[in-house]
């Protein structure tokens, strides 16, 4: 049955940064499709307005799935959050045709196709958010893919805040430092990473100590409220902005 509740979508919105948006958002008493292509439980953890679909954000017809799940369920989707990504470090010379592939298919093709498809049903007032990285915005050693595919997202976001804002949709990005999450501690063991593959816990003190203004990290609770902010008609003049989340490491 449709309930005609304020929908949101999110992309990777299984574990990590995703989840926590997820929570945000059903706090705030929207329903909540998370998308994923494996499901945690979170769904089943929260209640009835959070409902799990099974999908790959390099597929096209996947978000096509998302929205018409949305649709049948609620009658309506007003966000649309890509937050599916991950992040790895690798030398230039040691970098693959298929680590470039496995890339920028999930961190910058899985946000335009979640883009082109929000792009066809969302109403006006309706928000697409694009989840970035400081990386979009700055380079860093070992890191020009990753890189590569963040500056994409935030190019994404400003071409297409400008295409859509004559149908009164907005797009921003967020652009987040590190979020201390499973998938980021895992990547942080890497030796090409910033630690070395030595101890990250102690890389991340030190990084916290030296390069924020507030001396702590963001949360993945922080980065859903901003989407939370972003969504809302609080912000309803900021359209191609990618908002930086990250404590005052890189103030703008």
């Amino acid at each position: 049955m449709k309930t005609k509740l304020k929908t949101v979508i999110i992309t990777g919105g299984t574990r990590g940064i995703g989840a926590e948006i997820a929570k945000v958002f059903h706090r705030a008493g929207m329903c909540v499709i998370i998308g994923s292509r494996n499901d945690s439980g979170l769904a089943d953890e929260l209640d009835e307005r959070v409902r799990f679909v099974k999908m790959d954000v390099r597929r096209e017809s996947d978000h096509k799935k998302l929205i018409s799940a949305a649709l049948q369920w609620t009658g309506q989707v007003d966000v649309y959050i890509n937050c599916a990504g991950f992040s790895a470090w690798k030398p230039v010379g040691e970098v693959t045709e298929k680590f470039w592939n496995d890339m920028l298919d999930t961190n910058l093709k899985g946000v335009f196709w979640g883009c082109k498809a929000a792009s066809a049903i969302l109403p006006k007032g309706g928000v697409i958010i694009n989840i970035s990285s400081l990386a979009g915005k700055r380079g860093s050693s070992n890191n020009s893919v990753y890189c590569a595919s963040k500056f994409g997202v935030t190019g994404l976001t400003q071409a297409l805040a400008k295409e859509l804002g004559a149908r009164g949709i907005r797009v921003v990005g967020v652009c987040p430092v590190y979020v201390e999450t499973p998938g980021v501690v895992q990547a942080l063991q890497d030796k090409n990473s910033p630690t070395k593959g030595k101890n990250v816990k102690a890389y991340l003190q030190k990084f916290t100590a030296e390069q924020t203004a507030l001396g702590v990290l963001p949360t993945g609770k922080n980065i859903g409220e901003t989407c939370l902010f972003l969504a809302s008609s609080a912000a309803a003049a900021i359209t191609g902005q990618s908002l930086n989340v990250d404590c005052g490491v890189m103030p703008q």
